[in-house]
């Protein structure tokens, strides 16, 4: 039955790069399934399954998403050297140098566990170096992880737990800064009732009928909108609709918020209507049928594409009342903006893609990550810059000159100038928010234009900002500015003695 199985979802994965790859690739594929099923035979998870079963998915994954045929063959050999006899010099000699390099930077992230902080500060470390060297390491990392957690049910409770909050805490939050929006909910998802059991038990039994009633509404929307489209000669070819469901987990963060206080008719964004254009151009044009036929609701207008989120999201939302009175939500982009907001940084690997090419200010998070983790020696300190500097949720305000800049929800203009450049901190006097003087303790909000007010005279930080600062980051670039100044003190001191 087992070998059936096996046999069933090989032949799933050829017929999904079939088509896509080249016959070479797809054969090189073949081969690498033969030698991890030959390395890895007679291993069985703990699942009961063949070992095989896990890179197997792991593959099927990335195939789904496109990948290329690299990531598909690394990751079918990505436990080949920690779990077999087999070594990398034999995948090398194998698949070659690239591939080889590849599953060392999984394997070097296969020990990232929860056993002891230090020990797991130390692999969060090598997990964020391997990612600077090479981003296609975490794509495999999160295939991976996605099949693990399909399979936790399996593993004591204790593991459970530890397992679903890591991806929680780290991996979810890592696939929302590359913008890879449907790996970030299905790892989310799929943590959700380990950790929360009795939270996911109530919402997956209130949301059925919720879902039902929400989805005739959509419906009666959907044939209104698609007239109108007519009438303004935009055909079916030209724009598709489609239904969007609110990711479990997502929802349930949104139910905390006190002002929804846990109350289901509060969230108008449970299901959306998701309209994708050919051109930005059709995308305001759209917008603006859609206000023309529904009045929208007050302060619910982002405009993602004019100024797009810091993971580089972009999109139009807008929130409307409805004939009927409902309030419905719509997001408007082109098709390649939806392949960036469901793939992210994933989509430039695309087999429709080439190169590979990324937008080096979509990864500026982990060159600034790999520096900090070289100056936080404390690995306390690093876990927690990790959690609050870089994965709290984020906020992106703006230079007078319209440069965005992206910061940890919570930041103060104390944290915005130390993030433009040590020296604009150090000389910080003051700040204006939209052109208004404020405290430099005011909380920054998305959007805001900082401007900061600068002595040129001044040289050292107020002490006091330690209390005032948000990230780990800023403070620690206020105490280096205080110990120079302390140091100069005391050798000018020491001379005049």
């Amino acid at each position: 039955m087992a070998e059936e199985q096996i046999k069933n979802n090989l032949a799933l994965l050829i017929e999904t790069i079939e088509g896509k790859y080249s016959a070479d690739d797809v054969e090189l594929v073949r081969l690498a399934f033969d030698f991890a099923d030959q390395a890895h035979r007679g291993q069985i998870r703990i699942s009961g399954e063949p070992y095989i079963t896990h890179p197997l998915a792991t593959a099927q994954k990335l195939a789904e998403l496109g990948l290329d045929p690299t990531m598909i063959i690394a990751s079918l050999l990505h436990d080949v050297p920690e779990d077999t006899s087999l070594t990398l010099k034999d995948i090398e000699k194998n698949f070659g140098e690239e591939i080889a390099k590849l599953v060392q930077g999984i394997t070097k992230l296969g020990t990232l566990k929860y056993r002891g902080m230090d020990r797991y500060a130390e692999n969060l470390r090598k997990m964020f170096i391997a990612m600077s060297e090479d981003i296609r390491v975490i794509f495999i990392k999160f295939a991976d992880r996605l099949h693990n957690l399909k399979t936790l049910q399996c593993l004591p409770p204790g593991k459970q737990q530890r397992i679903a909050l890591e991806t929680l805490e780290i991996y979810a939050p890592i696939a929302d800064r590359l913008s890879m929006g449907i790996i970030k909910g299905e790892l989310e998802d799929l943590a959700f009732p380990f950790i929360y059991p009795e939270d996911y038990k109530w919402l997956t039994e209130i949301l059925p009928q919720e879902y039902r009633t929400k989805e005739k509404l959509l419906e009666k929307i959907q044939n209104v909108v698609t007239e109108k489209f007519k009438e303004n000669n935009i055909t079916p070819e030209n724009i598709s609709i489609q239904g969007r469901t609110k990711h479990l987990y997502s929802l349930y963060k949104k139910l905390l918020r006190p002002q929804i206080n846990r109350d289901l008719s509060k969230i108008y964004d449970l299901i959306a209507l998701r309209l994708i254009v050919p051109t930005i151009a059709d995308c305001y044009s759209v917008l603006g049928i859609i206000h023309n036929l529904y009045r929208p609701v007050p302060g619910t207008i982002n405009d993602y594409i004019a100024q797009p989120k810091p993971n580089g999201y972009r999109s139009l939302h807008t929130t409307v009342f409805t004939a009927d009175g409902e309030i419905v939500e719509f997001q408007i982009r082109t098709q390649e903006m939806h392949a960036e907001a469901e793939f992210g940084v994933a989509a430039h690997w695309n087999y429709k893609e080439s190169g590979g090419q990324i937008n080096s200010r979509q990864l500026k998070w982990l060159d600034e990550l790999v520096q900090w983790q070289k100056q936080i020696k404390d690995n306390d300190q690093f876990i927690q810059t990790v959690k609050f500097d870089v994965f709290q949720n984020r906020i992106f305000v703006l230079t007078p000159k319209g440069d965005v800049i992206d910061l940890p929800e919570g930041a103060t203009p104390i944290d915005f100038a130390y993030h433009v450049h040590s020296n604009l901190g150090n000389k910080c006097v003051g700040a204006k928010v939209n052109d208004q003087l404020v405290n430099l303790a005011q909380q920054l909000k998305s959007g805001d234009i900082i401007e900061i007010i600068i002595d040129k005279n001044r040289k050292s930080p107020n002490p006091d900002w330690l209390e005032l600062a948000k990230t780990s980051v800023t403070r620690s670039k206020i105490r280096t500015a205080l110990n120079k100044i302390k140091t100069a003190e005391r050798t000018k001191l020491e001379g005049k003695k």
